[in-house]
């Protein structure tokens, strides 16, 4: 992709290397995040000084604004370290491009501090009543990743005007994203889970909570109010998740060449490094990463040339883009899986590393962005005709 069509800054780039540097801390963090099941406040502070949660953020506001493949660096080199750390800022970042769908001197005001965190759920599992000036929101979320340490939850709403529900144009029930307050709504404990621990992911829960109208934007229909190509996409928030199986499975690989250096066959007196099927392991896996990787950063750099010419994207590009991060997903669990087997009866310890990247990639691998129904979608769409599901 051309540097030209790049949205990049010396800071993204720095924020690349700062998330690298947080490694050591981390990883020596792990125990308190999973037993914690969120992020220690110590962590939350290092990324948000890292600017893992800013990365999306206008120039206009003292953001970095960083292309979509710089975020995905970012969000890889903090996976490496700890699945969760990576999904809480692929998550936590996600008012720099939601903002863009609201008045910006209200956004402004919302955010004076860019380094906050804001949880989102897009699931219209609550209900926004009008009534002057705004909505009561009333419902409860799944899945609130980091809900714990935000600032804002924008969650999904169904619109109703009294009890009747508003609809479309299309006759389809009208979805706005409201913006609450942290504080006005309860996080409720419920994320005892296989994977993914640390992500604090709770149910949240609103009781008549009132969202001025400013404070909410059309899910179906969001207007962009900057003049920025990395706003011009409404889906593209989602351009940064393949970090997130990238950083597991790069980490899963090394965790097993580290460990079949130091670890004795069964039998003989060989070193496991010197097993074939141990090679074969890693030799497969390297190439399942590795071309999932490529295929993501070539049709990811391809849609953003294109917004960045100004130019609209085609029904394949959209199906590409969907699809990629699907299939990255599958080979990135399958990269894991091979590890995970090739480790032996250490990978069976809840406190490996191995263990670990197991569960993380495979509660990443059940979340919706990522189901195989994109499969299907994707192919729709390649066929000429509507994929059938959003954000395509």
């Amino acid at each position: 992709m051309p540097n030209s069509t790049r949205v990049m800054t010396d800071e993204a780039e720095q924020i690349v290397e700062a998330a690298r540097a947080l490694s050591p801390q981390i990883q020596a963090a792990i125990e308190e995040t999973e037993q914690g099941r969120r992020l220690p406040a110590a962590i939350v502070h290092a990324m948000q000084q890292a600017g893992a949660f800013r990365m999306t953020m206008p120039r206009e506001w003292g953001g970095p604004e960083a292309d979509p493949l710089t975020q995905v660096r970012i969000v890889e080199a903090l996976s490496i370290a700890d699945g969760s750390v990576g999904w809480c800022s692929m998550i936590g970042s996600d008012g720099g491009y939601f903002t863009a769908f609201l008045d910006q001197a209200v956004a402004r005001e919302m955010y004076p501090d860019i380094n906050v965190v804001t949880a989102t759920v897009l699931r219209p599992s609550g209900r926004a009543v009008a009534v002057k000036d705004g909505y009561r929101v009333s419902g409860r979320w799944k899945f609130a990743s980091g809900c714990q340490h935000s600032t804002w939850i924008a969650n999904a709403c169904a619109v109703f005007d009294g009890t009747t529900p508003r609809l479309s144009k299309k006759g389809t029930p009208e979805v706005l994203v409201c913006f609450m307050p942290t504080p006005e709504c309860e996080i409720i404990d419920t994320w005892t889970t296989t994977g993914l621990r640390g992500t604090g992911s709770h149910d949240v829960e609103a009781k008549e909570v009132f969202v001025p109208a400013e404070r909410t934007f059309n899910l179906g229909r969001p207007v962009n109010r900057r003049q920025s190509p990395l706003y011009a996409l409404p889906s593209l928030f989602l351009s940064n998740l393949p970090g997130v199986p990238l950083g597991i499975a790069r980490s899963a690989i090394d965790t097993l060449t580290g460990l079949v250096g130091q670890k004795p066959a069964m039998f003989g007196t060989n070193m496991m490094v010197e097993e074939s099927h141990i090679q074969a392991a890693v030799g497969q896996a390297e190439a399942l990463l590795g071309s999932a990787r490529s295929y993501v950063f070539e049709v990811m750099g391809n849609l953003w040339e294109t917004l960045c010419a100004g130019d609209p994207l085609s029904p394949q590009q959209r199906a590409r883009y969907r699809l990629s991060m699907t299939h990255l997903t599958d080979s990135c669990v399958r990269a894991v899986a091979l590890m995970y087997k090739a480790g032996g009866g250490s990978s069976l310890y809840a406190t490996h590393p191995l263990d670990r990247h197991f569960r993380d990639i495979h509660t990443l691998n059940q979340h919706v962005v990522v189901s195989q129904k994109t499969y299907q979608s994707a192919g729709r769409m390649f066929l000429g005709l509507e994929p059938g599901e959003p954000f395509f």
